[in-house]
């Protein structure tokens, strides 16, 4: 049983946090995309450079008996998950500029509301639904103007959406049973041996500069990772779920940034009221959490 006090302000900030490093992720696939390496590489490059920089963490909090999970067929299945929503949304970047996938992606918030709701029995009141619908109307006022023109990238965009929420859901429902370092690694490492075995059919010798930035995706991903993971272990994924919303600030800022993708005014029509949701959901749950009692799942 999960005993560790719940904070959900310090899992809105660790949420928050992580969504506004992560998008560099999206950045650096794109760029060694369009270098001719397969996605199916810098995807195993993520997940198998990240578990050798958590290695010694977990190592020095579980021991050697602990790197292994004690239900591991649960644990490769949530790692299978995370792999697939990787491939799709890196995939999808070779047909869309990064702002683009990026909202399509957040149909995931949306899902992992319902299936928390569903699955993992929680509380999820009126105005959580009422956030969650409005977070989702303002996505669909960033990708309104493209609708007429849904092309493979929007679908992948999509599938990594829905793949990442049951991802989530398999996270909330096992937080608080391991260190959050143990269980990134404990991903990372599942997700690697996935991969393992049919990468050196597609694999192309990286250049220095391009093992550089592999390091880096991983570096991003897995700590940012690590965040959403202890985010998790002090708040609940329904009241988790409108603030990643709030990734696509950064993803924006960077697609102009490094491709010149400037948004249009639908899209800053759209990022207002993704942040004025998350910002009400943060501020309503923080005056709740004042007086609400510790309580484990």
């Amino acid at each position: 049983m999960n005993t560790q006090v719940k904070r959900p302000i310090i899992g809105v900030a660790l949420m928050l946090g992580a969504m506004a490093v992560l998008p560099g992720i999206d950045v650096i696939a794109k760029i060694l995309g369009r270098e001719g390496l397969p996605v199916l590489q810098i995807v195993w490059a993520r997940l198998a450079i990240g578990a050798l920089m958590t290695l010694p963490f977990a190592w020095r909090i579980a021991g050697p008996r602990g790197l292994w999970p004690a239900r591991p067929w649960y644990h490769l299945a949530r790692a299978a998950f995370l792999v697939s929503a990787t491939f799709c949304f890196f995939l999808s970047l070779e047909w869309l500029p990064i702002a683009d996938p990026v909202a399509i992606f957040f149909v995931q918030p949306l899902i992992v509301t319902v299936l928390s709701a569903l699955i993992l029995r929680e509380a999820v009141g009126p105005r959580r639904w009422a956030a969650v619908a409005l977070g989702f109307v303002g996505t669909l006022i960033i990708i309104r103007p493209g609708f007429a023109d849904v092309n493979t990238g929007s679908w992948l965009a999509f599938a990594a959406g829905a793949f990442l929420a049951c991802y989530f859901v398999m996270t909330r429902a096992i937080s608080g049973r391991a260190h959050a370092m143990v269980t990134t690694f404990q991903t990372s490492l599942l997700g690697g041996l996935i991969l393992s075995a049919g990468i050196w059919a597609v694999w192309v010798w990286p250049s220095p500069i391009q093992w550089g930035l592999f390091t880096a995706l991983a570096f991003i991903a897995t700590f940012g990772h690590l965040m959403i993971v202890r985010a998790y272990d002090h708040a609940e994924a329904s009241l988790l779920a409108p603030l990643a919303y709030t990734e696509i600030i950064t993803s924006v800022a960077l697609g102009w940034v490094f491709f010149g993708d400037f948004p249009d005014g639908y899209t800053f029509v759209g990022v207002a009221i993704l942040i004025s949701c998350a910002t009400y959901i943060s501020m309503r749950e923080r005056s709740a959490g004042r007086s609400a009692a510790p309580k484990a799942p």
